[in-house]
């Protein structure tokens, strides 16, 4: 009775780093990215966590994603005893689905998902000796939706570079220019 416990808890020791190894692939990944934006500002870094869902279907990856990215310029001039400094800083986060196909060593993917966007503009104007100072910030939420596209390459497979164009499209923006977001984010996903 002893050597068929002791035999059956050695088998399962065995064979459990080979359902690990099966269930942990590709389920979930965690990326950071450098994105370049079309509005000011223009360069930030996002975060990204992603877990594959329906991984019974071959070649096609489907999947959540939540993330964040966070974007902030800084500017300031001093010209015949006047300062002017501004201050513009944005960051969003939502929820998307995603969906992929693994070809080879590239895999190309799609996704649509929604969020949230916080911009806040600060500035001010000091001149100093005239005793002239200017200060005012605007600040503003709006959830949004977005598409985006991609693509991710597979060098090592739990390491995977990738490319990617967003869409964004802001609501409730009517009072400034700033409702349609076009980002390229490149980056870097640790998939475990």
């Amino acid at each position: 009775m002893k050597k068929k416990t002791l035999l059956t808890f050695l088998s399962a020791l065995l064979l459990l780093p080979l359902t690990l190894t099966d269930t942990a692939n590709a389920q979930w990944s965690i990326g950071a990215s450098y994105e370049v934006r079309d509005e000011d500002p223009t360069n930030g870094f996002g975060v990204r966590i992603e877990r594959g869902i329906l991984s019974a279907v071959p070649i096609v990856d489907l999947g959540l994603r939540g993330h964040f990215s966070y974007f902030n310029e800084s500017n300031d001039l001093t010209s015949e005893g006047v300062t002017f400094d501004q201050t513009i800083q944005s960051y969003d986060f939502g929820l998307a689905a995603t969906g992929g196909v693994s070809v080879g060593l590239v895999k190309p993917y799609v996704g649509l998902g929604i969020g949230w966007d916080n911009s806040s503009l600060e500035y001010s104007a000091d001149a100093g000796d005239i005793g002239a100072d200017i200060r005012d910030e605007f600040e503003a939420d709006d959830f949004y939706w977005n598409g985006f596209i991609g693509a991710e390459v597979t060098i090592i497979p739990i390491l995977n570079p990738f490319i990617e164009y967003r869409f964004t499209q802001i609501t409730g923006r009517d009072d400034i220019d700033l409702d349609n977001v076009s980002r390229l984010a490149l980056g870097v996903s640790l998939r475990f």
